[in-house]
């Protein structure tokens, strides 16, 4: 059963006065339960659908089913039911936190908007902080006292305080080092095998056969080619796979 399924969604932006296409007719299904990765290179779509499908930015036309409703014309208030649901986690963490503010401040501030006491916020954030890979105490610093690393755990960690359904990861190891991608993209694993369903969105196809159940290959706009994981590492159908394969995007090691 699909939780996320986008229809035939087309993104139009302008560019020196001409309407350029980015999204063309794109159908994308993520199964319950399950983790879809969805990878490209830079520039074919891939963050814009990301940000459809989430709601930040609007469609031209397509259709977006979340959890058995049709939210392509949600808007303002009626979307926190949805967020509450869905959360996305985003390529730079820090510029996603308050400077002037405690990670736990951050971590908890959804708590605090759903009216939970500040003695269970405090209980939540410890909680969470010790599920993604880190000791309590790290919701006494700020975002700049902490690692890339540390930080892109404290927002995964922000996204899980409701329990949503649906994790949107955009790019979230791609200003991180290999051995730091392979702890996140472990810890999102780790997640989905609990019941998380994902959206994981990468340019780097090594990642996913730590991570992925089904890869979506996008190329220019289109999304040109699906299947299970080994099946499009192994034998890729498109040109736009084989590219990235020739490209040593899959060799062990490699760091853009």
């Amino acid at each position: 059963m699909a939780l996320l399924e986008l229809q035939n969604i087309v993104k139009s932006f302008q560019k020196d006065g001409a309407s350029v296409r980015v999204l063309d007719d794109v159908f994308l299904s993520v199964e319950e339960g399950k983790c879809l990765g969805l990878v490209g290179q830079s520039g074919c779509g891939k963050s814009t659908l990301a940000r459809i499908a989430s709601r930040l930015t609007d469609a031209d036309s397509g259709r977006i089913l979340f959890d058995g409703s049709d939210i392509t014309e949600v808007k303002g208030n009626e979307l926190r039911p949805v967020y509450d649901r869905m959360q996305m986690v985003f390529q730079q963490p820090e510029a996603s936190f308050d400077p002037r503010r405690l990670l736990g401040w951050s971590i908890s501030e959804p708590l605090r908007r759903h009216g939970v006491s500040e003695s269970e916020c405090r209980e939540r954030t410890a909680q969470l902080l010790t599920e993604v890979g880190l000791e309590p105490a790290y919701a006494e610093r700020y975002p700049h006292e902490v690692s890339g690393g540390e930080c892109q755990r404290a927002a995964i960690a922000r996204a899980l305080a409701l329990r949503p359904k649906l994790l949107i990861c955009d790019e979230i190891t791609s200003a991180l080092d290999v051995t730091i991608q392979r702890e996140i993209t472990a810890l999102i694993r780790s997640l989905i095998d609990k019941g998380m369903t994902c959206l994981f969105i990468t340019h780097d196809l090594a990642l996913l056969p730590d991570v992925a159940d089904s890869i979506a290959v996008m190329e220019k706009g289109r999304i040109v080619e699906t299947g299970n994981v080994e099946d499009i590492t192994s034998h890729p159908q498109s040109s736009a796979a084989r590219e990235l394969l020739e490209a040593g995007l899959f060799e062990e090691g490699f760091e853009e």
